[in-house]
């Protein structure tokens, strides 16, 4: 186990890093991929660059410095996130990983599907955690949107309590493999049924399909998602979080794009080394 689990190896994950080992802290980052910074073409407004840098030159300097000062990085996509008291576990496609605290730094969360009607049924009967309430539907018919591992994780989640699964993919290509018993529909979809209460989706020819519940997993599971899956707490749709940056768990931190506000590379390294630098002390206050 890791004193420091980081999630998302982007300029808040790599800064909370290197503060982390300066500490001398023992730290495992995981992450899937470059984000959004990989496909900048150049970054010019960021302190002390001799010259312009690629965002994927940038992020692999970060992550060789990380590296240098005694880091683990793995290259995982995170599916889930639990507490189990004593420490925090992030299950990946590829195995699993505990800290004795956790930051989330997984970048800006992903677009909504923006289908009418969504917003207004998010808990009651439109649904972004499989973990957290498949109980509610046990031996009902519901569906999940999405195509991918993220998909995939919710779905057999899902199966182990619900009556079926069938997978809306909007039209999008699938890329992970489903069990034979989850019917997969890929026409595009219009909007959502139901008054106060979600009923089932309508397509994009009028027709619809009705269903006890809707779960949203659509590209990779962020830190919104994330978050949710260990339980901590919600505002208005925003993650709570102190001036810390601590979530409402004790140990569990946020920083970067996924806290919102100015989505810029200075915001996330400064995000990074203040989350940083309240679970160093967090974990000093509770050896």
């Amino acid at each position: 186990m890791s004193d420091v689990l980081i999630l998302g190896y982007g300029p808040a994950g790599v800064s909370a890093s290197l503060y982390a080992l300066r500490a001398g802290l023992d730290v495992q980052l995981v992450g899937k991929d470059s984000g959004a910074l990989g496909k900048a073409h150049l970054i010019q407004n960021y302190y002390g660059l001799e010259k312009p840098l690629t965002g994927e030159e940038l992020l692999q300097v970060g992550k060789k410095q990380a590296l240098d000062l005694g880091a683990k990085i793995a290259e995982d996509e995170v599916t889930d996130l639990m507490f189990n008291g004593s420490e925090f576990v992030a299950t990946g496609l590829n195995g699993e990983y505990h800290g004795k605290v956790c930051i989330m730094a997984t970048g800006a969360a992903r677009k909504k599907q923006p289908l009418p009607g969504m917003a207004e049924m998010e808990g009651h009967g439109v649904s972004y955690c499989a973990v957290c309430d498949a109980f509610f539907y046990r031996q009902k018919n519901v569906a999940v949107m999405g195509s991918g591992e993220y998909a995939l994780h919710e779905t057999m989640e899902l199966l182990n309590v619900v009556n079926s699964v069938t997978l809306l993919t909007n039209g999008v290509p699938l890329t992970a493999n489903f069990p034979e018993n989850v019917k997969v529909v890929d026409r595009k979809l219009k909007g959502l049924t139901g008054e106060g209460s979600f009923k089932g989706v309508v397509f994009d020819d009028d027709s619809t399909a009705e269903f006890d519940g809707l779960f949203v997993a659509l590209g990779s599971a962020n830190a919104t998602d994330l978050a949710l899956k260990a339980g901590a707490a919600f505002d208005q749709g925003k993650l709570v979080l102190d001036e810390d940056l601590q979530t409402t768990i004790p140990g569990l931190y946020a920083a970067g794009d996924c806290t919102g506000g100015i989505l810029q590379v200075s915001v996330a390294v400064g995000e990074g080394a203040r989350a940083a630098m309240a679970a160093i002390k967090y974990l000093r206050e509770n050896r």
